[in-house]
């Protein structure tokens, strides 16, 4: 018997897009924010999410940074490193009807692209690295400098549950947390 591989799919929760299924790779590290967090996430952020600028870095399928789109956000620059990835990002917002004013997909290495001059500063940050990466300590670093981040940025963190909380610059206040399964949420907050 001839068994043809499931594709994995995501669904985008609430907003323009409810409930569209969007095709994502099958690659190996690849782990999109459950629909479970996102609803949490995005409950946090309720009335943060209209009009904001976002930078979902270590975009991998996207997902937070296409529902952001969804609920309203006016712009969200996509960073991945994997080519396969990022053209799949790119997919997904065209069968979304995503305008070029509305998102950009950059297919480069998350600190070199934080090596760049930023060409507005960002309301929304999402960090998501693979959890066998080590390199959140220095993307902190370099969110930090050089004027990435709006005065009342938000910035979420989702990382291995095994492995302990970041250091954060004194500016960065923890404004929720919480756990499900293998991962640590974490939102900060800037100007509280």
């Amino acid at each position: 018997m001839n068994k043809r591989a499931k594709s994995n799919s995501i669904r985008i929760i609430s907003g323009q897009w409810r409930g569209r299924r969007l095709e994502v790779l099958n690659a190996e590290g690849l782990r999109p924010t459950t629909d479970r967090v996102r609803e949490t996430l995005f409950n946090w952020l309720m009335y943060e999410t209209s009009g904001a600028r976002c930078l979902d870095l270590f975009a991998g399928t996207g997902v937070l940074g296409l529902e952001s789109l969804s609920r309203g956000a006016e712009f969200v620059d996509f960073v991945e490193k994997s080519g396969p990835s990022a053209r799949a990002i790119d997919r997904n917002l065209s069968v979304l009807g995503a305008s070029s004013e509305q998102a950009r997909v950059q297919c480069m290495d998350a600190i070199e692209f934080l090596k760049c001059s930023p060409r507005a500063p960002y309301d929304l940050v999402f960090l998501d690295p693979p959890f066998a990466m080590n390199v959140l300590q220095s993307i902190i670093v370099g969110l930090s400098e050089s004027g990435w981040l709006a005065p009342e940025c938000f910035i979420y963190i989702e990382q291995d549950a095994t492995q302990s909380a970041p250091a954060v610059p004194d500016e960065w206040s923890l404004h929720r947390e919480g756990r499900a399964g293998q991962s640590n949420y974490r939102l900060y907050s800037l100007g509280d």
